[in-house]
């Protein structure tokens, strides 16, 4: 018969018991691999058996891919810099961390999307109809980071002053990419066609400056900061046009797969109000905006004044910009993601050729648009409101400054008459408005045109009424602002053709709109 235990031995055998089981767990935490080797399969299974599909083994972690560029600083600048990091404003305030990986190889950044080592990658809407097509996944634009605002440029060796004297010359652009979208804007502004000049296809901005500063080129499409090294290195060359003042062309945005939106809502629409409120800060407080300078320093590996230039290029798209720019704001009337993708869509494919080809199987916009996280985000006070643009009344100056781009457009009146038919309206819906959009910070020359018959006098008159005309339609259906024109009168003086034949005649009786830099 086994003795009884006493109370004593009872809790001296306890105390042995316990103390053997922490000092064996100390042992094997400290002394050997055994605890860690779990801790990583338990770690392993949780991430599996996770909802999330994020393709760090870390599921708290959103991988973001980037370019050198700064119109990302919102993201970065809220994030405390590039790396995942437990100081980042998204991980203090909604749990999860933020990795940006910077990607300047374009194939590289397209191979790291597809194998799912980023979760976001940037993308520009404009480009987008040559890739959406062809990507696995279903990439879908999920926010707007970013309007271009000088960061993308022509340069032109000296005595290139305007669109028209690019014809017969040599221009180096990358193919199907920002560049190439700005390049064939900038010549329909100028109503020249893309086979008027001779188009040198390279890899990317950085060759095509290359060749330029080498001066195998008349002129080349670059990227910021190579538009300044490029003027250094050849001299009397200049700055054609930026985007600066076609201010509506060059959009950054995201794109994530299908699939990683559905599983990531939540985190989505979290990243995105952070990178918001990020960019309103830096948009709206000199304080945050170097900061935000010092981040890209850091991230970039480049000095901080190049910093700072690179988001004095871009517009920081604010929460306001998204709701307009995906059609979320029924009222705004620029551009909007839908217009650009698909005007550019049919752009390209008008090109034929390697062009058509590439966004034959490019999907429609509704397919491509998941603005679900714009939606779902309540932003309010006027630091996120969109972008708003005045002019300040038009200048001696500016009334005789050089036009950068001309379009001709044949509106047709009756006789004596000034006053817009439905055709007339038509016709400036079809041929100009897209580009006065595109270019909404160039002001608008707007001339109006006679032929000989009758008194001068008067036609010149006639022509001025004719060209106001065009410019209170454009004030009132578009809400242009009404000092963005600039009212010319030439009656008979400025013929395109010089015969005294009724079809000559007719050429003659035309409008012309100029775009005029700031």
């Amino acid at each position: 018969m086994a003795k009884q235990l006493t109370t004593f031995s009872k809790l001296l055998i306890t105390m042995l018991v316990v103390g053997g089981v922490v000092g064996g767990g100390w042992f094997l935490k400290n002394k050997t691999n055994v605890l860690d080797g779990i801790a990583e399969n338990a770690g392993t299974t949780s991430s599996s058996s996770s909802s999330s599909s994020s393709s760090s083994n870390d599921d708290d972690v959103i991988n973001v891919g980037v370019v050198t560029w700064g119109g990302y600083a919102g993201g970065q600048y809220f994030n405390e810099g590039f790396d995942a990091n437990e100081k980042s404003r998204f991980y203090q305030d909604y749990g999860f961390k933020v990795n940006f990986k910077v990607l300047d190889d374009f194939d590289a950044s397209r191979k790291a999307f597809d194998n799912d080592e980023v979760d976001l990658l940037w993308c520009t809407i404009d480009a987008f109809p040559t890739e959406s097509g062809a990507r696995a996944g279903n990439p879908q634009i999920v926010f707007q980071a970013d309007w271009s605002r000088g960061g993308d440029a022509i340069v032109v060796q000296r005595g290139i002053k305007k669109v028209a004297d690019l014809k017969g010359k040599k221009v180096a652009v990358a193919q199907m990419t920002p560049s190439h979208s700005f390049l064939l804007w900038l010549l329909d502004a100028g109503d020249v066609s893309i086979n008027d000049i001779k188009p040198v296809y390279v890899a990317d901005a950085i060759r095509a400056a290359e060749m330029f500063k080498n001066k195998e080129v008349d002129a080349a499409v670059v990227w910021s900061p190579d538009d300044e090294a490029s003027l250094r290195a050849v001299p009397g060359s200049k700055i054609l046009q930026n985007t600066r003042s076609a201010s509506h062309i060059i959009a950054d945005g995201f794109m994530a797969k299908k699939s990683w939106i559905q599983n990531n809502k939540e985190r989505l629409q979290q990243l995105y109000e952070g990178w918001m409120i990020g960019a309103s800060e830096i948009n709206n407080r000199a304080s945050s905006k170097k900061k935000a300078s010092g981040i890209l320093a850091d991230g970039l590996n480049i000095p901080e004044a190049d910093a700072m230039a690179a988001m004095n290029n871009v517009r920081l798209t604010t929460h306001g910009d998204n709701l307009d720019f995906f059609g979320l704001n029924t009222s705004y009337k620029n551009v909007t993601a839908g217009e650009l993708y698909n005007k550019m869509k049919t752009k390209y494919a008008a090109l034929g050729g390697d062009f058509k080809g590439a966004t034959d199987d490019a999907p429609s916009w509704r397919l491509v648009s998941n603005p679900t996280a714009v939606r779902g985000t309540k932003l309010s006070g006027k630091e996120h409101d969109s972008e708003t643009r005045e002019f300040a009344p038009v200048t001696k100056a500016q009334e005789k400054a050089p036009a950068i781009a001309t379009k001709g457009v044949s509106i047709s009146f009756r006789t004596g008459e000034f006053k817009l038919d439905e055709n007339a309206k038509q016709i400036i819906d079809l041929q100009f408005v897209d580009i006065a959009k595109s270019f909404s910070n160039s002001r608008i020359r707007i001339e109006g045109n006679t032929d000989d018959v009758g008194n001068r006098t008067s036609n010149v008159a006639l022509s001025k009424k004719r060209a106001s005309a065009v410019a209170e339609y454009l004030k009132t259906a578009y809400e242009m602002s009404p000092n963005r024109f600039i009212i010319v009168g030439n009656g008979p003086d400025k013929p395109v053709c010089n015969q005294k034949t009724d079809a000559c005649r007719a050429k003659n009786r035309r409008t012309d709109f100029e775009l005029v830099a700031q």
